[in-house]
């Protein structure tokens, strides 16, 4: 129930935030939040991370990504079930993962792309925008390297 719970929290702060951005902002319009550091711009991202894929069309791209997203959102929950139930950290790493394939999910299938709106940059070098959703799976792979690494650190010195 966890894994759950946390992929639903992932998924309602997710949309929440891409709801507000799509309510006030139009599509590349920018709020500078710290100068040369953060801004929230409005982005529409038709690929993966780094924009990976944008450039194929989307008669491939669309359905590739909701295929992927429906298939790592299957292998997550199957992996739950055999093997972590009542251990936090890999719990919690998935939740994350879980809740924002579903959060990037939902807008591939309302918008047939993902909304994007955090800025990241050093003056003119801007590191890819991205959202809540992506946030999420990059601290949930974090959290499952991070139970790999302790796990296996447990094993070798008991």
């Amino acid at each position: 129930m966890p894994l759950y719970l946390i992929a639903l929290g992932v998924v309602v702060l997710d949309q929440a935030t891409k709801w507000l951005i799509e309510a006030t902002l139009s599509v590349g319009q920018a709020i500078l939040i710290v100068p040369h550091y953060f801004a929230i711009v409005h982005v529409l991202n038709p690929g993966a991370a780094f924009g990976l894929f944008a450039e194929r069309s989307s008669a491939f791209r669309n359905p590739f990504f909701i295929a992927i997203s429906v298939l790592a959102g299957v292998m997550i929950i199957s992996y739950y079930h055999r093997h972590l139930q009542g251990e936090w950290r890999p719990t919690l790493g998935l939740g994350l993962i879980l809740g924002g394939a579903i959060g990037n999910l939902i807008d591939r299938l309302r918008l047939g792309m993902v909304v994007d709106f955090l800025d990241v940059h050093y003056s003119q070098y801007h590191w890819p925008a991205f959202n809540v959703a992506d946030s999420a799976i990059s601290v949930g792979v974090g959290l499952m390297l991070l139970d790999m690494f302790l796990t296996s650190r447990r094993a070798r010195h008991p």
